[in-house]
């Protein structure tokens, strides 16, 4: 069974929609989807992440998997009172997009450039219509 190419309303309204759903995570990046006529583009702010702090890949389906981890720990010492503060910060997310179709899986590329992880997903080539109203000769 054939997937709708209309992807983007049953996949990621569903998941981003607040209008029926209220966000889980309201620290969780805001995601961008893209379409042009070769190709898809997600992107995913995530300002002061790093590429090292992102895992971009296709899960056992076929699904698109984006993670990012960044953990971070502050030491800091008051001279004169023996005073130590710590303060941890911890961020992770990770979403699993159900991807169309017509995307080239092996073609799949990911960046990170001023705090946004673009991931591009080139679109296959069209094929030729199939011609299927003809006559078949029976020999």
């Amino acid at each position: 069974m054939r997937r709708s190419q209309n992807w983007l309303p049953s996949i990621f309204n569903d998941f981003f929609d607040n209008e029926w759903m209220e966000k889980t995570n309201a620290t969780a990046p805001a995601i961008n989807v893209v379409e042009t006529e070769n190709d898809y583009r997600v992107e995913l702010a995530a300002p002061g992440m790093t590429k090292d702090d992102f895992n971009v890949h296709l899960d056992e389906e076929g699904n698109l998997v984006i993670s990012m981890e960044r953990k971070e720990e502050k030491k800091e010492d008051k001279k004169n009172e023996h005073y130590l503060r710590r303060e941890f910060s911890y961020s992770k997310f990770q979403q699993t997009m159900i991807l169309p179709d017509d995307v080239d899986k092996d073609k799949i590329a990911a960046h990170v450039e001023h705090g946004v992880l673009s991931v591009d997903l080139p679109k296959l080539p069209k094929q030729a219509p199939c011609a299927c109203h003809r006559t078949i000769e029976v020999k």
